[in-house]
């Protein structure tokens, strides 16, 4: 019996997401109402980013499990793929931003944690994206496209 790690990954990754939520969502709130102005690019993209993982959770979870039609294995790789670059870029941009800034109190204490939790929501991506694309290679050439039965999040009865 194969160890199958996709289900406590998309519980971490979906826990990050809401938390990066959280915390990109109060910056860019903080930002606007302290400064009347727009928050940073940066700020934007992470809380893009968070709101692309929402979605693109739902099709990674729901779509082997109850649509496996539109559970394509090179769709489901494009969106792992797609996801972990998200996060790699809104990540390092924010810690490249926040490194040359004068930045005090909770605002920056937040905008830290989400650079924080922008590299591990990538790491988590970067390992469930490995193992989509490990499937794909292992696959190749046997014309199937079905998803991989360890990448599901629902294991039937």
């Amino acid at each position: 019996m194969a160890l199958n790690l996709t289900l406590p990954l998309r519980i971490a990754q979906a826990l990050f997401a809401l938390i990066m939520l959280g915390l990109t969502g109060y910056v860019a709130h903080w930002w606007s109402g302290w400064y009347h102005a727009y928050s940073p690019s940066q700020i934007n993209f992470l809380l893009f980013t968070a709101i692309w993982t929402v979605f693109a959770l739902l099709y990674l979870t729901l779509a082997p499990w109850k649509l496996p039609s539109a559970a394509h294995k090179f769709a489901i790789l494009a969106v792992e793929a797609l996801t972990m670059l998200f996060w790699f870029a809104g990540w390092v941009a924010l810690a490249v931003f926040l490194s040359n800034r004068v930045c005090f109190g909770h605002v920056c204490d937040a905008a830290k944690a989400a650079a924080v939790f922008g590299a591990f929501e990538w790491l988590l991506f970067a390992a469930t994206t490995v193992m989509a694309a490990m499937h794909v290679f292992r696959t190749r050439g046997t014309g199937t496209t079905k998803p991989d039965p360890n990448m599901e999040v629902h294991q039937g009865v």
